[in-house]
């Protein structure tokens, strides 16, 4: 779809359906606001969800204190679910029935929660701890299915689109990668020894897999299956993407565009074509660090949190920002967005 409010029709601007019109029946509006989910948390205690086009704040989870700071967002597949990754633990909330009340708590790590992911039918998440594990959970039960132990903090970790593998990487320089049916570490790539790999993102048709460290350099290896049902990553190139950290590395939908966040307050947007990842745009606007982004699913969009408060939605075919989000009084650390129209 061309734009993240618009699932309805091909083509033109932009929807503002999801703005306030006194003229709408409230069943038309709550199907505007379900039919994009778009969050952004951070360390000032809440969540909040934004009407993506008008970025109007229409909901506001306020945390307890004790909970700290939320590092990660994750929305279910079908949107039923959000999920906020914090100290030691991750809450769930049903985001139709408004309750500020969590309806599970996955409870098992025993550090800082720093990646999350849903399963492709949401029946389970994948998350990683500075506790060094990488842990797998039952949405239903809650219950941890799998267990992986790095050496060392766990900085991200993502699903492979074929949902039978994980990858992950750590404090140490290491990604690795889990097979979930033969619970083993078929993998360990280490590009650049002891420099932390912040993160990892995998190409929608499982080609490609990219990681950027704290050095400013990306990683990119090409997926080669190969008869035995595992597979061979050969490297195919490297390059220094910013000055300073990379925060988050991320492929888009459809596999033309890697972004890569940075400390340096910029987002840049790498064109994947022939392997050669050249620079297409810098998206300069934020003011602090860049933490986190999120691709609207036709890859047109691309969705930013920032230490600067802000959270910022970009038209990648200009560059320029086309909606601020406005309203944490601080830094905005992570950012999940579902546009996908399924119907």
């Amino acid at each position: 779809m061309p734009a993240p409010t618009q699932p309805q029709q091909q083509g033109g601007p932009p929807s503002q359906g999801y703005s306030s019109d006194a003229g709408n029946s409230g069943q038309a509006a709550q199907a505007a606001e379900m039919s994009v989910i778009l969050c952004t948390a951070g360390y000032d205690h809440s969540i909040r969800f934004w009407e993506a086009w008008s970025g109007i704040c229409y909901r506001q989870i306020t945390l307890q204190p004790q909970w700290k700071q939320v590092n990660r967002l994750a929305i279910s597949p079908d949107k039923a679910y959000l999920a906020a990754a914090g100290n030691a633990a991750v809450r769930i909330w049903d985001i139709s029935s408004l309750s500020n009340t969590p309806i599970a708590t996955l409870e098992g790590h025993t550090a800082n929660v720093v990646a999350l992911a849903y399963s492709a039918m949401g029946k389970w998440i994948v998350t990683g701890s500075e506790d060094g594990s990488v842990k797998v959970w039952d949405t239903r039960t809650a219950q941890i299915q799998r267990n992986y132990l790095h050496d060392c903090p766990v900085n991200d970790v993502i699903i492979h689109p074929n949902q039978g593998e994980l990858i992950s990487c750590d404090q140490s320089g290491s990604v690795k990668i889990w097979d979930l049916a033969d619970n083993t570490c078929t993998h360990e790539l280490v590009p650049d020894e002891d420099v932390p790999i912040r993160s990892v993102s995998i190409a929608s048709d499982g080609s490609t897999l990219v990681a950027g460290n704290n050095n400013g350099m990306i990683y990119v290896w090409r997926i080669v299956p190969v008869p035995d049902g595992n597979a061979n990553l050969l490297p195919v190139t490297s390059f220094r993407a910013h000055s300073k950290y990379i925060t988050r590395v991320i492929l888009s939908p459809d596999t033309k565009y890697l972004a890569t966040c940075s400390a340096d307050t910029t987002v840049k947007i790498w064109s994947t074509e022939g392997l050669d990842y050249a620079l297409e745009k810098t998206l300069q606007g934020h003011q602090r660090w860049v933490w986190d982004a999120a691709f609207s699913a036709d890859s047109a969009y691309l969705v930013t949190a920032s230490s600067d408060h802000a959270a910022r939605l970009w038209d990648l075919s200009s560059g320029e920002t086309v909606r601020q989000y406005d309203g944490h009084h601080r830094a905005a650390v992570c950012c999940a967005l579902n546009d996908i129209n399924l119907a």
